[in-house]
């Protein structure tokens, strides 16, 4: 059976229903991560890897930024570029992942040399920062609606964490505090935008298809994490063996 057209407010319950069903809140690493089962190395593995993921996000975004055909469109997406990269050295969301690596005793050079990355991570974000770039400016921006449920494993991450780790503290988890309201700044922008421009059954599709493979871009990087840090003697060759 064919798709039908939906109602903006159809279309939104739909996306929100992915998020439901496919947010990497719902995987077991995180699960075990929130709830205190991991130890430090695994804690660590967790925070080198993602590590990628958040410093590629502002190529991604400047890859889509190159593509916006307005001005408002593109003053809109450049807050993103702040937020990651900052105004200055040592400020923004990737120097604060910075910290938190710091916090849980990695070398900041090794993190950044991405020497001790999975191959799993290493896929799962190309593939995501190549989606944006060749995809719609459509799908691209649909494809960031992951943000429209962040807040809620932020909230989870960081109650969790700071519960059950002892070498974890406020000022460790400091990357998380201002996701709390850029977040869903970012996502109300982004939803309101896909409402309005995905009009046709395909651009629906093409804009639910776009959140599905998001959500399967993070649910990937911690199938590699649980796989390689949770079973034992999965770690590749070449990455990250905790001390």
């Amino acid at each position: 059976m064919s798709a039908a057209l939906l109602s903006p407010d159809a279309l939104e319950a739909a996306l929100r229903g992915i998020g439901a069903e496919r947010y990497h809140n719902l995987h077991p690493f995180h699960r075990a991560l929130h709830d205190g089962k991991l130890n430090r190395g695994q804690v660590q593995a967790w925070a080198l890897n993602r590590y990628y993921y958040q410093a590629s996000i502002p190529a991604k975004d400047a890859s889509l930024l190159a593509r916006l055909p307005t001005a408002e469109l593109r003053r809109e997406w450049r807050r993103r570029l702040e937020d990651h990269d900052g105004d200055a050295p040592g400020t923004g969301g990737v120097a604060r992942w910075l910290r938190l690596t710091d916090g849980l005793g990695l070398d900041r050079a090794y993190v950044e040399s991405l020497e001790g990355l999975l191959p799993g991570t290493r896929f799962a974000v190309e593939a995501y920062v190549h989606f944006v770039r060749e995809r719609s400016v459509l799908e691209a921006i649909a494809s960031s609606l992951t943000e429209l449920f962040s807040p809620t494993i932020i909230s989870e991450r960081v109650s969790g964490m700071l519960r059950n780790y002892d070498f974890i503290n406020a000022e460790t988890l400091a990357y998380f505090t201002p996701r709390l309201t850029q977040a869903p700044r970012d996502s109300d922008f982004a939803l309101a935008y896909v409402k309005e421009h995905a009009r046709t059954v395909e651009q629906q599709q093409a804009v639910l298809g776009a959140l599905k493979f998001k959500c399967g871009v993070l649910w990937s990087m911690l199938d590699a994490l649980d796989y390689a840090y949770v079973l034992p003697g999965n770690i590749p060759p070449g990455s990250f063996r905790p001390s």
